[in-house]
């Protein structure tokens, strides 16, 4: 079985990038590329990456007016990635839309609420201030819109799954067991990730910045 991990390659310079790919190759299901990579190296830095022969996962959470999406999806069409993100608070027509501009093969996944807000601060941009509850919410409207899947936390993928029995789930903020949790305030770790319903796990910093990233990977990978 192809491994559930992505690693998160967050750094804006491509050769360490490909450095990092090369060395879990062998341990990791496919590479995420946000937004901080495609700031730096664009297209064609997503074409080097996806020459190393791995899975791409263009993590954009594109977030605007319908058409706007639509357009910027069909933009990069040519890069066929293996999962695309837009974010769900953009609506469903936006989430429609951007599925329909998609090229067949590509998943669009839409972020429910990312792994960095807790409560007070969903409360202080005005909403609930449930993280839970927001998630479920989202998650009916990506599954409304026609998406196939959303990225949730490890504390709310196993109620999003109930939820979407079919659904494709990607848990960010997922740390080993003796891990740091740097910026992210709802983390789990794999093992427990996996057994709440998800599909794939983002796993960045512990093997990234890890001396060995390769031997880091597999160790990761031997816990699941």
């Amino acid at each position: 079985m192809t491994s559930p991990i992505f690693v998160a390659l967050d750094t804006p310079d491509l050769d360490r990038a490909k450095a990092i790919a090369t060395s879990v190759k062998g341990h990791v299901g496919g590479i995420k590329l946000g937004l901080e990579f495609f700031s730096a190296n664009g297209r064609a830095g997503v074409r080097e990456m996806a020459a190393l022969g791995l899975p791409i996962f263009l993590d954009l959470k594109l977030h605007d007016i319908p058409n706007t999406v639509a357009k910027a999806v069909q933009a990069l069409r040519p890069l066929k990635p293996a999962i695309l993100t837009i974010h769900a608070a953009g609506g469903r027509a936006m989430m429609e839309d951007a599925k329909a501009a998609a090229p067949e093969g590509t998943k669009v996944i839409a972020v429910t609420v990312l792994t960095s807000l807790d409560g007070t601060d969903l409360e202080s941009i005005g909403l609930d201030a449930n993280p839970h509850a927001q998630v479920e919410r989202l998650t009916l409207l990506a599954r409304q819109a026609g998406l196939d899947g959303v990225v949730c936390s490890g504390n709310e993928v196993k109620a999003a799954r109930k939820l979407w029995p079919k659904g494709f789930f990607v848990v960010p903020g997922v740390r080993p067991a003796d891990g740091s949790t740097g910026d992210q305030k709802r983390v789990v770790t794999p093992r427990a990730a996996l057994d709440a319903g998800a599909s794939i796990l983002v796993i960045g910093r512990p093997i990234t910045q890890a001396t060995n990233p390769g031997v880091a990977a597999r160790a990761i990978e031997a816990t699941l």
